[in-house]
């Protein structure tokens, strides 16, 4: 199965469920990508000092945000019927803003993370 078919699969809500089980996989995966990258935020500016990285997890939101955010434009693409039918579009039209964080969230953090790196006392130019 290739990548595109797996994700009309997800977006439409796989084999079994209803309509809405492709929205809820993109309000999750929003969601998750929103959690991650404000850890990695924290991790970023110094608040916490758990995992590993800020830099792996602003990457793992900004896949995670990408991901939720093209499940639900694909949902919005291939359901049928309006909001208020039982096909998740009110769902999917919510998990985009959520995906859309999660990425400028991780690239946030990837930024501080980088400006973290470098030596206080050199300028760089």
């Amino acid at each position: 199965m290739s990548a595109s078919a797996a994700l009309m699969v997800a977006a439409e809500g796989g084999i079994i469920g209803d309509g809405r089980t492709g929205a809820n996989l993109a309000l999750g995966a929003g969601l998750l990508g929103l959690a991650i990258g404000w850890l990695a935020l924290a991790r970023a500016d110094g608040r916490i000092s758990t995992g590993r990285n800020a830099r792996t997890g602003g990457m793992s939101a900004i896949a995670a945000g990408l991901v939720g955010t093209v499940l639900a434009v694909l949902h919005l693409a291939t359901s049928s019927g309006g909001p208020g039918t039982g096909n998740g579009l009110v769902g999917a039209i919510a998990a985009i803003p959520l995906g859309l964080g999660a990425v400028l969230l991780g690239r946030r953090a990837l930024t501080r993370s980088r400006h973290a790196d470098r030596p206080a006392g050199r300028m760089i130019g």
